[in-house]
């Protein structure tokens, strides 16, 4: 029996949005009015401190099931000015439908977004028919390039790989969001499609190298993102020893920004910098005396202490 696929060469994906991508919090004021001038300051720190190739606004980090259209074009329009000479902005459109998704996806690109990230529709769980024709719609609908966003544990229904090569065929669609958390499944469509794989999962970084992943969209790397991006560039070059000596010291807060919901802590990590973050929107509740405590610990046991 011969295995053609694995006789065939390495596919080596290119990276279309760089290595590092921060999915950006969404800054908000006291009384929770979105903060485009924290959201411009924010922008330009995890850029040129944080070492980000591109920033993901609108996701779910930033809120977006409590920000409104017109307020996530406001904040598109304000990090691109920010950074976009500098960084890649793609921009969170993602709903369970995909007329609503499509309206967003046309938004983006009148305010100068680079890129799409498109989740799979949630709480409707449709077929893999509907996610083909979904994520295809949608893509069609702009010029910009798409990453699909594969999330099963949010939103209850897995992009299935034969679903994901079909998808690789369209042209706009370039890359994925993997928060599947299964690398064996990366495995098959990493050596089956011309898609660039991001880790979704802050965690799974490096392992994701191994299986033809480039990159991650990060919670984190907020904090993170330089020593990430050391990490990515030295298992790039071969030595895997410093990139696994990354992994580990980073991996405290690779899983301890997770805790409660990644948007929590990292708004009280930012605080702490004194960098522009602000309150969380309800539902959602701003991080507790004991959890703003134990991300200090985390951040402390990964080599980067919060100031007192």
């Amino acid at each position: 029996m011969t295995h053609d696929h694995l006789d065939a060469p390495v596919r080596t994906a290119s990276r279309p949005f760089g290595r590092v991508l921060t999915a950006m919090v969404t800054p908000f004021t006291a009384d929770g009015a979105l903060d485009l001038d924290g959201a411009a300051r924010l922008a330009d720190h995890l850029v040129a401190e944080q070492g980000n190739d591109a920033l993901v606004v609108n996701g779910t980090t930033g809120e977006s099931p409590t920000t409104t259209d017109a307020e996530k074009e406001r904040l598109i329009r304000v990090v691109v000015e920010a950074v976009g000479d500098r960084a890649r902005v793609v921009a969170g459109v993602g709903t369970n439908d995909t007329r609503h998704t499509i309206e967003l996806a046309t938004s983006a690109e009148k305010a100068g977004a680079h890129g799409l990230l498109v989740v799979t529709p949630y709480y409707n769980k449709p077929p893999q028919a509907g996610l083909l024709r979904h994520f295809t719609e949608v893509a069609d609908a702009t010029g910009l390039p798409v990453m699909l966003y594969d999330i099963p544990h949010r939103s209850g229904v897995a992009i299935e790989t034969e679903t994901l090569v079909q998808l690789a065929e369209h042209g706009r669609i370039v890359a994925v969001k993997d928060a599947k958390g299964d690398l064996t499944a990366t495995s098959w469509v990493t050596s089956r499609a011309e898609l660039a794989y991001y880790s979704g999962e802050d965690a799974l970084t490096l392992p994701a190298l191994a299986v033809g992943c480039v990159g991650v969209v990060g919670t984190s790397t907020h904090f993170t993102g330089a020593e990430t991006k050391q990490m990515i560039e030295a298992y790039d070059t071969g030595d895997t020893a410093t990139a696994l000596t990354l992994h580990r010291r980073l991996l405290p807060l690779y899983t301890g920004i997770f805790r409660t919901q990644g948007v929590i802590l990292v708004k009280a990590g930012l605080a702490a910098q004194g960098l522009p973050g602000g309150p969380v929107r309800p539902p959602l509740v701003d991080a507790t005396d004991g959890e703003i405590a134990q991300l200090r610990a985390d951040c402390a046991a990964a080599g980067l202490p919060l100031p007192e």
